[in-house]
């Protein structure tokens, strides 16, 4: 960083950056950070130095080498520390309005907004912002998260912006192509600009900021075979499905326009070549009650059906100016008051599978938009609060996280958890401490039929579809004691999951590995296929 930069991102003042290294040196000699900062105000009553300040100073004290790097020091001033928690950094950028082909009558429309995004929503804002351009928006989120003290070293790009596969073709390669640019920003100030997306892709692999997943959210009914090649052309690793409902009544009350056929259709076809899949799913939609939201969600889970890695549960929200509305006024249609919400997920989140994880409970949209219903933005933790009340437990992979938790490698447990989706079986790979918290976890999948996607590289292949280890996000090379990554535990559940394929008769392994990984499975014995890393099982 160049000479006095630093001082300019947020115009601090000397008095400031001078309280800051007070802070800093007293939490460094083992005082509580809030006691310091409570002992260091700002003068006539100006309040107290931020987290972003403590940030600041601390890293100009490393980069000038004034301090040696001091972890313990900035995992007590860095803000918002769960967003790392997961093992990865995610960034996430919203498309440009387009048209969607769905007419769905819940769906807000705000103009000049991708379709069922509200401009006050935190993405949306940071979307407008930044004029909705690729580059701005993940340049500018990762300096973001930087200036907080989070590692932006190993990214997960979230493209939003309602059916991505919707948009022309050109219009998705340049918007990917732009966000591999930002993540191959290295100096500040120095714009990348490649000439391909080819060209960033190879960039990224050994880059700055490496992309270690690429996701992107669709309708069920644009997921077609001839799709898959090009969602690899471009670096996807997961989808997210709006399935809503699998209920063919309710889909057609609110006009969604597909059916729960096309649902396990789509799923089953992306599990098939190797991407991991994210269902959103909606209770309180018109013509639903609480008793056929409950049978609803059962339908997720079980043999041959869709089984998600993942679940966003986003119970359906009164907003002014949907048809729904117009239903509303006409008295057709009665949002679930909270308490009945909080009844109802609190029931289903104990039937979700270890193999799953849980994103989110409740969309992120401010309150003031919501004309009827559950206002609560903060309903995760109260329906945890009830589920503790009740004495009954979630076990999806979202609760039993690692998180901040020490783990002695010696004392976890390998399991193999074995279901059976529509059209292959998956093996759910975990390491488990042994009071049950998840430290990492493979997915292998077995298919029914290696050529379903017609893909070469997929024939005759098992797929490993995600590798995850789990504890805050640490730099690339970066080790320390007790952490579980980089604690050897992704290669130990490779050869787990190379072993199962070998006796299950599969010749070769394919990964669906993101572009900042490939240099990882290199290492392992894999090379690049054609869109995957493939290794030979002989």
């Amino acid at each position: 960083m160049k000479a006095e930069s630093w001082k300019k991102k947020r115009d601090y003042t000397q008095a400031e950056l001078d309280l800051a290294r007070q802070i800093l040196k007293a939490v460094k000699a083992g005082e509580d950070l809030h006691t310091a900062q409570r002992e260091h105000p700002k003068p006539e009553g100006g309040g107290f130095v931020p987290k972003h300040a403590l940030v600041a100073v601390y890293t100009h004290m490393v980069e000038s080498g004034a301090w040696p790097e001091d972890e313990t020091l900035l995992a007590k001033i860095r803000m918002k520390p769960t967003r790392t928690l997961s093992g990865v950094t995610t960034v996430t950028v919203l498309t440009n309005f387009h048209p969607c082909p769905g007419e769905c009558i819940f769906c807000p429309q705000e103009d000049q907004l991708p379709q069922s995004y509200l401009s006050e929503e935190p993405g949306a804002k940071r979307g407008v912002q930044n004029q909705f351009d690729p580059y701005l928006q993940t340049s500018n989120r990762i300096k973001a998260l930087a200036a907080v003290g989070h590692p932006t070293d190993k990214i997960e790009l979230l493209i939003l912006g309602g059916s991505f596969c919707a948009y022309p073709k050109d219009y998705q390669a340049w918007f990917v192509q732009r966000c591999f640019d930002a993540m191959n920003a290295g100096e500040p100030g120095v714009e990348q600009d490649s000439q391909s997306l080819e060209e960033a892709q190879t960039i990224n692999v050994h880059a700055a900021h490496r992309n270690v997943g690429l996701v992107i959210e669709t309708r069920p009914d644009l997921v077609e075979q001839e799709s898959l090649p090009w969602y690899r052309h471009l670096g996807v690793t997961k989808v997210q499905l709006g399935a809503q409902s699998l209920d063919d009544r309710i889909l057609r009350l609110n006009q969604r326009g597909h059916t729960a056929q096309q649902t396990l259709e789509a799923t089953a076809l992306l599990r098939a070549a190797g991407f991991k899949v994210v269902l959103h799913w909606m209770p309180n939609l018109l013509g639903a009650a609480p008793e056929s939201d409950r049978e609803d969600f059962l339908r997720l889970w079980g043999n041959g059906t869709y089984c998600p890695d993942e679940i966003k549960i986003y119970p359906c929200q009164l907003l002014e100016g949907t048809e729904l509305y117009q239903r509303w006024l006409k008295g057709d249609y009665q949002p679930y008051p909270e308490e009945t919400l909080l009844d109802l997920i609190a029931d289903i989140k104990t039937t979700v599978p270890r193999y799953c994880r849980i994103n989110r409970v409740i969309r992120d949209i401010p309150s003031t938009y919501v004309v009827a219903g559950n206002k609560n933005t903060s309903l995760r933790q109260d329906i945890q609060q009830e589920m503790r009340r009740r004495g009954t437990r979630c076990e999806c992979i979202r609760c039993r996280e690692i998180r901040k938790k020490r783990v002695s490698t010696e004392k976890l447990d390998l399991h193999d958890l074995v279901y059976h989706p529509a059209h292959a079986e998956e093996h759910f790979l975990s390491y488990d401490t042994p009071d049950d918290h998840l430290a990492g976890f493979l997915r292998l999948s077995l298919p029914e039929d290696t050529h379903f996607t017609s893909m070469t590289d997929l024939a005759g292949a098992a797929i490993i579809r995600e590798v995850h280890v789990y504890g805050q996000s640490l730099a690339l090379g970066e080790e320390r004691s007790g952490v579980a990554q980089h604690s050897g535990l992704g290669t130990q559940l490779i050869l787990a999951a190379e072993e199962i394929a070998r006796k299950a008769g599969y010749q070769r392994m394919a990964v669906i590995a993101a572009v900042g990984t490939r240099a990882y499975y290199v290492e392992r014995g894999y090379e690049m296929g054609t869109a995957y890393m493939v290794k030979s099982l002989d």
